[in-house]
């Protein structure tokens, strides 16, 4: 029986991954959480052996929570299942040690086909997306830019960035100026829209 953990903000989401699931003979659903920072308590309330993570959940994205279920729990599988398939997801994605990566407008069979696949130790990679992966650009953010544009993502300013980082407003703008560079765009709105389109925050 493989056993599998969701992670999906979305309740109508879950719910109905859930049921095509345990439809399946060799498949059980053990436990399904609404955000990426659930994960590891339920993890530890049930075994299982893949966890189905969304990409982008409120709390912790599922791509934060793959690389955390690397060090703390190696055995359990990842399969990423996104909305959004953008080549900087995916490569973050295999970067985090996921086995797989799905886009949910896949067909049901596809994704049952993964299941079994990651489950048997196969990595499920799509080839169109992999080279897509490839061919774009990969991210020229350090981490502190990124940490600083996906809060100039949500239109706050400078200020409160600077507070919430521990961090001068001056250092903050530079930050943004760089990022600014980077992306080539116009000011830091921008530069964070081209940013999440392209996976890198």
């Amino acid at each position: 029986m493989i056993r599998i953990l969701i992670a999906d903000d979305q309740h109508l989401v879950r719910g109905a991954l859930a049921a095509l699931l345990n439809l399946e003979e060799d498949i059980e659903v053990v436990a399904q959480c609404a955000d990426g920072d659930e994960v590891a308590a339920a993890l530890g309330a049930h075994r299982a052996d893949i966890a189905l993570l969304d990409v982008q959940m409120p709390r912790q994205d599922g791509l934060s929570t793959a690389a955390e279920l690397k060090d703390s729990h190696p055995e359990v599988k990842v399969l990423i299942l996104t909305t959004f398939d953008r080549p900087g997801y995916f490569r973050q994605a295999f970067e985090a040690g996921a086995h797989g990566f799905l886009v949910k407008d896949s067909p049901p069979a596809e994704l049952i086909a993964a299941i079994r696949r990651v489950y048997c130790g196969d990595k499920v990679v799509d080839p169109q997306r992999a080279m897509l992966s490839v061919e774009s650009r990969s991210n020229p953010l350090t981490g502190r830019e990124r940490e600083i544009l996906a809060l100039a993502a949500s239109g706050a300013p400078v200020s409160q960035i600077a507070s919430t980082v521990h961090l001068s407003v001056g250092t903050v703008r530079n930050h943004l100026s760089n990022a600014i560079g980077k992306t080539s765009t116009a000011n830091r709105i921008e530069a964070a829209r081209y940013a999440r389109e392209m996976g890198w925050i």
